[in-house]
C-alpha cells in the first residue's frame, strides 16, 4: 500500500503533473501532512470520486520548474522490516531530506521523533 502511493507520487513527479489524485486512507493522509510541513507538496485535500469513494487529490509543488523531490522511496518493506531506536533513526542524505517515523505516537518526521525520544518503523525517506 505504502510502496504503491509512493510510486504514484514518484511517476507523477517524473510526468511533472500538477496534480493527481489516490485512493483516500489515513495513512497516506498522514505521509501527505508531513510532506507538506515540509515543503514537497503544496496541497492535497480529501474529495469524493466518481464512484462516490473518496479520493485525495494532490498538488505537487515546483520551484522554476523543478520538483523539490528528488527521490522518494521505501525504506521498511512488508518483507524486511526496518526499526530504529530514537538515537539511531536515519538523517535523509545527511539531513537534507526527510524520514517518515512511525511511531506509538503516530507518524512524523526523524526529526521530530528525536526531538521526541521515540523511535519506530521507518517508513520511507524523501530528498
Amino acid at each position: 500500500m505504502i510502496g504503491d502511493f509512493l510510486t504514484v507520487i514518484r511517476n507523477a513527479v517524473a510526468a511533472k503533473l500538477q496534480s493527481f489524485e489516490v485512493a483516500s486512507s489515513r495513512l497516506r493522509m498522514e505521509i501527505l501532512r508531513i510532506m507538506k510541513n515540509a515543503g514537497y507538496i503544496s496541497a492535497y485535500e480529501e474529495v469524493s470520486g466518481k464512484d462516490g469513494r473518496k479520493t485525495i487529490r494532490v498538488e505537487l509543488r515546483y520551484v522554476d520548474g523543478q520538483s523539490p523531490i528528488r527521490s522518494i522511496g521505501r525504506r521498511s518493506k512488508p518483507g524486511r522490516r526496518t526499526y530504529s531506536s530514537a538515537r539511531d533513526l536515519p538523517r535523509a542524505l545527511g539531513g537534507l531530506g526527510i524520514a517518515i517515523v512511525s511511531t506509538s505516537k503516530g507518524l512524523m518526521r526523524d526529526s521530530e521523533a528525536r526531538r521526541k525520544n521515540v523511535g519506530g518503523e521507518v517508513l520511507c525517506e524523501i530528498w
